[in-house]
């Protein structure tokens, strides 16, 4: 039995730890308030699934700071575990943060404070490996063995899957610092630092060579020495990576060489560009969920790709379709070679190939490849992958819409799905989970189809089930107004199941602008029978209001009340549907009904509530 399969027999906290236990061979360990305990590491282990790795860190921590103060020892290790998740981090990366003492961390390590979360999730983020047990229980346990036995965490691998993030990483941390030296000769110096140990290169014939002057380090090419204006990069960098790759891979990285093309950030500006510092988070979720070789195991289908800077990190670009709206885009992608080995063409998804009665129909365009067709029919895995556009028809708030938004034939089939039919990536939702009801969906929204109240009809028909993902500002995007977060939302999809999975929760992780991680949010589906205007009856108007500014000057736009009560003193607005937790309920009812002369008016659409107070 694997350790994923124990862990999933597990009704205790003490069986969780036993399956670890067992699974990674400890010997001579103890269990106490620390839930494992040996000489090379500590484990904070739950039960289920409930805790974020976050929250179990700040709990561990709380042990290592009060190990500190006592002036006890801490091994070089700190792990979390619990039936679907693991962590591993080193004590070196988080001991000189507890050494300041800054933190108040409430009565027990199981009673920590949210400041105290909020800390150390702050600090941690960029420091501690992940595991998913499901899809990465092998990899954990060599991790933490080879971690025990050598006291640090074993870097990541560079493969063919990860080679064109591992080389976009690469120059922005050490090639931008290499001293006059062109982007087109970035790759030669990319291999020659890579296939090398750190002194000793894999191959003698490489046309650049890595080198060392007064032990740092500095590139040779074509007879001109490049030197490094600064090796803080150069060090952060192979502190994540292992060098050089597996020797089964060598030869296969260096005739990949051509596809190493910098990327240009400016030119993917557009309506939909997906910056690529976040594309990079994207794929490293997708990797930690759906495993190292989703690359190969997945064929990707992005149907509003734009210029395909979403697809550029992709290492196997055979295995991607890549479809837009706009022709132009696609003759930009040939013209940049961009993901040149991929299927690339132009396509209307919300539009094309839908018969009058809504199904779908290759035969009316023959523009999606047979390849892709089959592969659909065939029932293969897919993943969708896509930052569609956010645009909304008819917006009920006042905000510009876009009209003929509604006027897709996806939207006019969307019988039942309430105001979802007028949002853009929602329709995009709805035609993938006819076409390919069991597909993988990662794509960068909104989170309205999860919490917003006027999306509950597209929650009850649409059948998911949430896998994972991050949540980031949307300033981290260009052009975008406002502020709000941008989920990058993995789900699988399961419409053809009878049983219909509800979306209550899901909890993502939280990204700042810059894609750095700060800890997890939960996100909540409540029934619209639980907002304020379902839970106090409605009193009925006799007058018309005459709005007020300061209480004297006739408001002439925007008035907020329309209907009043001869009898009313005031009103109290509220924006949206903010208040309706059971507290707030409570207070509002014992401090502004309880004589109950007290009535509110709704407005017809949910964003906006009066209250209205009377007397008798």
């Amino acid at each position: 039995m694997t350790l994923y399969q124990s862990l999933q027999l597990a009704r205790s906290e003490e069986d969780v730890k036993d399956a670890y236990i067992k699974a990674l061979n400890l010997k001579g360990y103890s269990k106490n308030l620390i839930d494992i305990q040996t000489k090379e590491v500590w484990f904070e282990a739950k039960e289920g699934h409930r805790h974020s790795t976050y929250a179990m860190f700040t709990q561990l921590m709380h042990y290592v700071q009060q190990a500190l103060n006592k002036g006890e020892y801490v091994p070089p290790l700190l792990a979390v575990i619990d039936t679907q998740k693991a962590a591993i981090m080193k004590s070196a990366d988080v001991i000189p943060f507890l050494a300041k003492k800054t933190i108040k961390w409430g009565r027990s390590a199981s009673g920590y404070t949210q400041e105290a979360l909020d800390a150390v999730s702050a600090h941690i983020g960029t420091y501690f490996v992940s595991f998913r047990m499901e899809t990465h229980e092998q990899e954990f346990i060599s991790t933490i063995q080879g971690a025990i036995a050598s006291g640090d965490i074993i870097r990541v691998a560079i493969t063919p899957d990860n080679l064109k993030q591992v080389f976009d990483k690469w120059v922005a941390m050490i090639g931008a610092e290499i001293n006059d030296v062109a982007p087109e000769e970035y790759a030669l110096l990319f291999f020659a630092d890579i296939m090398s140990d750190g002194t000793v290169s894999t191959h003698a014939s490489l046309p650049a060579e890595l080198l060392h002057r007064g032990g740092k380090p500095l590139f040779a090419l074509g007879g001109k020495l490049y030197e490094l204006g600064s090796h803080e990069g150069y060090r952060r960098f192979w502190a994540i990576y292992h060098r050089p790759p597996d020797a089964a891979y060598r030869n296969y990285l260096l005739e990949r060489r051509d596809s190493l093309i910098p990327l240009d950030e400016r030119s993917f500006k557009g309506a939909y560009y997906t910056p690529l510092h976040v594309v990079d988070k994207a794929y490293d979720k997708l990797t930690d969920l759906l495993g190292k070789s989703w690359q190969r195991d997945y064929l990707v289908w992005d149907m509003c790709c734009g210029v395909g800077n979403l697809e550029v990190k992709h290492s196997n670009h055979r295995n991607i379709y890549m479809s837009t709206l706009d022709a132009a885009d696609v003759d930009v992608m040939k013209a940049t070679k961009t993901c040149a080995a991929a299927t690339r063409f132009q396509y209307d998804y919300l539009n094309d190939d839908i018969a009058e009665d809504g199904s779908i129909d290759y035969r009316l365009t023959n523009k999606v490849p047979a390849a892709l067709r089959n592969a659909i029919a065939d029932g293969k895995k897919i993943l969708v992958l896509i930052n569609p556009p956010y645009a909304e028809a008819a917006n009920s708030q006042g905000n510009e819409g876009k009209t003929d938004v509604a006027t897709t034939k996806i939207a006019k089939g969307m019988v039942g799905y309430g105001f979802a039919s007028r949002e853009l990536f929602t329709q995009f939702l709805v035609r993938i989970s006819h076409e390919m009801p069991t597909a993988t969906v990662a794509m960068f929204s909104t989170l309205k189809h999860v919490v917003a109240p006027n999306f509950e009809k597209f929650r009850i028909l649409w059948n998911a089930v949430y896998m994972d993902g991050f949540v980031i500002h949307s300033k981290a995007f260009d052009g975008i107004k406002g502020n709000f977060p941008i989920g990058f939302l993995i789900w699988k999809l399961n419409q053809n199941a009878k049983n219909k999975t509800p979306i209550t929760e899901i909890v993502a992780e939280v990204l700042t602008k810059s894609g750095e991680p700060i800890g997890e949010k939960r996100f909540y589906n409540i029934s619209s029978m639980s907002f304020l205007g379902n839970w106090m009856p409605r009193l009925k108007t006799n007058t018309t209001n005459i709005p007020l500014k300061n209480a004297v000057t006739p408001q002439l736009n925007h008035a907020k009340v329309t209907a009043w009560i001869d009898t009313a003193i005031g009103y109290m607005y509220c924006n949206s549907n903010d208040m309706q937790n059971a507290a707030t309920q409570t207070a509002i009812t014992s401090s502004v009904f309880s004589t109950g002369n007290g009535f509110y008016v709704l407005r017809e659409n949910l964003w906006q509530v009066a209250i209205i107070l009377a007397v008798v």
